[in-house]
């Protein structure tokens, strides 16, 4: 049965929670439908078009419509729609993850799945509990992870975000969880805002200083992003990553590069680590190893991390009912193979500075403060005095992302993610497929919008 706009609406009101949705904001308005997409278009129940700029939600690397992956999908289903993997293999998670353990880098040759991101950065803090414990350590639980930063959802995960604001419902949290600095070198302290290797040092050694407060005996991990998504794109300054692996190998502690938005493309890359030269003990994953035509995520564990579960009764108590599900095994394959057909990776690398030169336009508008990120990533931090770089007030930041920006974009056609978790930005992830006529329509939107939005203030 197909409902009309009016049923769909009506249906939606009344029965259906959206996530990390202030319900009541669609009191007296009508929710927005998408009911299909196209490449890097997506369309509502009404026919209106709109340049998916958030490719979803970091997830729709290949674009909308790929038939390809769809056939893959039926084509699996119909052969063995699910088995688990609980004791058991599939043909589709076996060959998902011998090609995942190939384009990784260094000895990260086991995969774990699992069907999400938070899912997965759960699984990596567990696995470095239990690793620890049968190594001998047991009093190491704790994990490092920055200011902002965010993990995932789950109680485990959550404890490991950095995001205070998300976390008070829900507390208390599991032990363990501590922060140390992010590196917006747009908000630097004073004493290193002058030189950006300078400050990434510091940020880096910060996460030493914190390793030996705790005792780091006590410490098991780092989780950290490539590109930090939460606060606006903070990418790495030149040396961070390294300095971080030398501290991570001088105590003993696992270096997790959480990849759920940074892998598969978004950087050019298959991996993050790969393009800031560094290699981490567990690879989290999600998001676009699918392209999200069916859910899938996972972790990447070096051979070391493995060992003692190979020996003996040991076993890693730990298990999720539809981790590397075959649907979603052979729908990741499908999405690999348009990776390598239509060299996406070689996209993203030839037409980064294009995206970047046309969001770069946007700095003479007085609202706009500083553009950062990397790839097909990037964050546009909103200020109310360029000069002194002074933010908004909460009040003020609620009536400009809530109160006009989020529903201005969207009405002119865009779809991104206006954001105040820190100060106010714009984060625009497109599909990997999009040139520069994608980019260039981004930014006349943001410009239009931007426009109005500081007559507004």
């Amino acid at each position: 049965m197909t409902l009309s706009s009016d049923e769909l609406q009506a249906a939606a009101k009344q029965h259906l929670w959206m996530h990390f949705t202030r319900m009541s904001s669609y009191n007296n308005g009508d929710i927005p439908v998408i009911v299909r997409g196209s490449g890097p278009y997506v369309y509502d129940d009404k026919g209106k078009r709109y340049l998916d700029g958030l490719a979803g939600l970091f997830v729709s690397m290949v674009g909308h419509g790929r038939t390809e992956l769809a056939e893959a999908a039926s084509k699996q289903a119909s052969e063995l729609a699910y088995f688990p993997l609980w004791s058991y293999a599939h043909p589709a998670a076996v060959q998902l993850a011998s090609r995942l353990a190939e384009l990784a880098p260094g000895d990260l040759n086991r995969v774990f799945f699992t069907t999400s991101g938070s899912e997965a950065v759960e699984s990596a803090w567990k696995l470095a509990k239990a690793y620890f414990k049968r190594k001998g350590e047991p009093g190491r639980y704790k994990v490092l992870s920055r200011e902002y930063a965010y993990h995932g959802t789950s109680m485990g995960a959550l404890a490991v975000c950095g995001l205070s604001a998300i976390k008070h419902d829900f507390e208390p949290l599991p032990p363990g969880g501590i922060r140390v600095p992010n590196t917006n070198f747009y908000r630097a302290p004073e004493f290193v805002a002058d030189n950006e290797t300078k400050f990434g040092i510091w940020a880096a050694d910060e996460i030493e200083r914190a390793i030996l407060r705790e005792d780091a005996e006590s410490v098991a991990a780092v989780f950290l992003e490539p590109v930090q998504n939460s606060g606006g794109c903070f990418t790495p300054p030149p040396g961070y990553f390294q300095r971080v692996r030398e501290i991570c190998d001088k105590y003993g502690v696992l270096l997790v590069s959480d990849e759920v938005i940074c892998a598969f493309g978004r950087l050019g890359y298959y991996f993050g680590s790969e393009r800031y030269g560094y290699v981490p003990d567990i690879i989290t994953f999600a998001k676009g190893v699918t392209s999200g035509y069916s859910p899938l995520g996972g972790m990447i564990v070096r051979d070391e991390l493995m060992e003692p579960f190979l020996q003996g009764n040991a076993t890693f108590l730990h298990g999720i009912t539809f981790a590397g599900h075959p649907v979603s095994s052979a729908v990741a394959l499908a999405n690999l193979d348009v990776f390598e057909r239509d060299n996406l990776l070689g996209n993203v690398r030839a037409n980064e500075d294009g995206f970047r030169s046309a969001l770069d336009k946007l700095t003479d508008l007085p609202i706009v403060g500083n553009i950062r990120g990397a790839g097909y990533f990037y964050g546009i931090e909103l200020v109310k005095d360029k000069n002194t770089k002074e933010t908004f007030d909460d009040d003020e930041s609620e009536r400009l992302l809530r109160g006009f920006l989020s529903h201005a974009l969207f009405d002119a056609g865009l779809v991104c993610r206006a954001d105040d978790r820190g100060d106010p930005v714009i984060q625009l992830a497109p599909p990997l497929i999009c040139t520069q006529e994608h980019f260039d329509e981004i930014e006349q939107i943001l410009r239009s919008v931007l426009t109005e939005a500081w007559t507004k203030l």
